[in-house]
């Protein structure tokens, strides 16, 4: 991608110097924009970690919704 903005701002007929310039203006840009957003972004890890505490939770709550209605059914026959 950079050689084809650099090439764009040479056909436009830029400056060598400006447009690397340029070039390296976008490319920090980017990386800025992408340093705001990565705190965000799930790692497959971090998915890894919440599918195990949903099977936890799921597992937990089918043992706790059997056992109340086995109460239930123990209270009224």
């Amino acid at each position: 991608m950079e050689l084809e903005i650099y090439e764009a701002f040479r056909s436009a007929g830029v400056a060598d110097d400006k447009a690397k310039a340029a070039v390296e203006s976008i490319n920090r840009e980017i990386d800025k924009r992408y340093a705001l957003h990565a705190s965000q972004l799930a790692t497959k890890g971090d998915l890894a970690e919440a599918k195990t505490e949903i099977i936890k939770w799921a597992v937990g709550a089918v043992f706790a919704a059997v056992g109340l209605f086995a109460t239930i059914a123990k209270l009224f026959p």
